[in-house]
């Protein structure tokens, strides 16, 4: 055994691991573009972009630079009563690139606290109005993060159930899929009261749920019928954003904007954790009084940690770039081309895409869930092959950094190909 992973066993607890069963972890050495490099000197291609955080690929010398010329500048200063210009360009240069009704970013340290100060400035919004409400509605089999409020707001599953009874009630809607939309706006109608504080989604894909997809258009009915009562509108872009779905947020494919957005994962670049949550100016306004029962009391030890501001502000320099938009463009393209070929395969179902985001269910033979058996084959049988998806349950997706060759994109495709002639 690699004496890294010997040490790992000895001392390490890994995320969403069966620590028993699970199979010893892969050493990594370093990393390069889409590209991880195990200490045995096996590659494997990033196709998940390690959680779902990578938009320009490892170790950019972009990115790198940027933060290293912060380390040796202030690597950190207490952001109550304190700022720095990372801090500041960072929000100036979001605020341009966000819906226009968003006015004012509120910086803490991962998707799931994202949701949680969005959470709580929802209830807080109502409560500082005099007006409380108490309700929130949701979309079923939706993930939202790991932390108490987040969790309440996602779906309940084998990962909540320890924790049901700690967790605030929540009304589900459906998810409109293709089919279902009449059926779930009505539902929507009779849910969407003036008693709701809140109505929270990921807009247009939901991720750890399975990769589901649905339109812009009924997400607009959706939003409409939650601001027929006034219920504020959260976006959990943790996701969706930066490019993911073709347009720099999903919601750019919206009518109708939110009024809270959450941004994590890949607003580094996948180099460092930051937490962005975006509000409009009338949410802000709220909070602002004499009466100091009114202030968001929120932050954390590293809220708007100038280094990874910096990481961010490189990032932004290179998502914006017209080439990096290409690949983007790109990306999408070969994807719709393999989904065409996925079509005629038997053993694929329920195939859908979204920019450069691609899904498939594979047909198993067996009751779809995150702990079925097919999962486990489809992971290790591309892992084997040096490509990296990591499958949830019999739902197989592709999410590459945008630096993504389209020949590491022709290799990925041809390993699922020699995948799906052994299911």
């Amino acid at each position: 055994m690699n004496e890294l992973v010997e040490r790992d066993r000895a001392v390490i607890w890994h995320p969403f691991t069966q620590m028993q069963t699970a199979p010893l972890p892969i050493p990594i050495a370093r990393a390069e573009g889409s590209v991880l490099y195990g200490t045995d000197g096996r590659e494997y291609l990033d196709m998940i972009s390690s959680w779902w955080v990578n938009l320009h690929g490892h170790a950019h010398p972009h990115i790198a630079e940027r933060v290293s010329e912060q380390l040796r500048t202030l690597e950190h200063v207490i952001f109550a009563d304190f700022t720095h210009q990372p801090a500041v360009e960072l929000a100036e240069r979001l605020l341009t690139i966000l819906p226009q009704n968003q006015a004012k970013v509120f910086y803490s340290d991962n998707g799931s606290t994202a949701v949680e100060v969005a959470l709580k400035m929802a209830f807080q919004y109502w409560h500082n109005l005099g007006r409380p409400r108490r309700k929130v509605v949701a979309l079923e089999n939706a993930y939202h993060g790991d932390t108490f409020g987040a969790m309440a707001v996602g779906g309940r599953s084998a990962f909540t159930a320890p924790f049901a009874p700690f967790l605030f009630d929540v009304d589900y809607l459906p998810v409109p899929t293709t089919g279902t939309e009449s059926n779930v706006l009505e539902r929507a109608e009779a849910l969407l009261t003036d008693e709701v504080a809140a109505f929270i989604v990921e807009p247009l894909v939901q991720g750890a749920g399975g990769m589901n997809m649905y339109e812009p258009e009924t997400l607009d009915k959706l939003f409409q019928l939650a601001r027929r009562n006034g219920s504020l509108i959260i976006a959990d872009e943790v996701m969706t954003g930066f490019g993911r779905t073709g347009q720099l947020f999903a919601s750019d494919y919206l009518v109708e904007k939110p009024d809270l957005m959450c941004l994590s994962k890949g607003i580094t670049g996948g180099t460092m954790a930051l937490g962005v949550t975006a509000c409009t100016q009338t949410i802000y306004d709220a909070f602002l009084s004499t009466d100091k029962h009114k202030t968001l009391f929120h932050g954390h030890s590293f809220t708007a940690n100038p280094l990874a501001c910096a990481a961010a502000l490189a990032s932004m320099d290179l998502l914006l770039r017209p080439e990096t938009q290409a690949s983007i463009q790109r990306i999408a393209k070969n994807h719709a081309d393999f989904a065409k070929h996925l079509a005629s395969k038997d053993t694929v179902e329920n195939i859908r895409q979204r920019g450069t985001l691609l899904a498939f269910d594979l047909v198993a033979g067996e009751q779809t869930s995150y702990f079925n058996t097919i999962r486990d084959i489809a992971y290790n049988f591309l892992l084997d092959r040096g490509v990296l998806m990591r499958p949830l349950g019999n739902v197989l997706y592709l999410m590459p950094p945008y630096c993504t060759t389209n020949e590491q994109l022709a290799y990925t495709y041809s390993q699922v190909n020699e995948l799906l002639m052994i299911i």
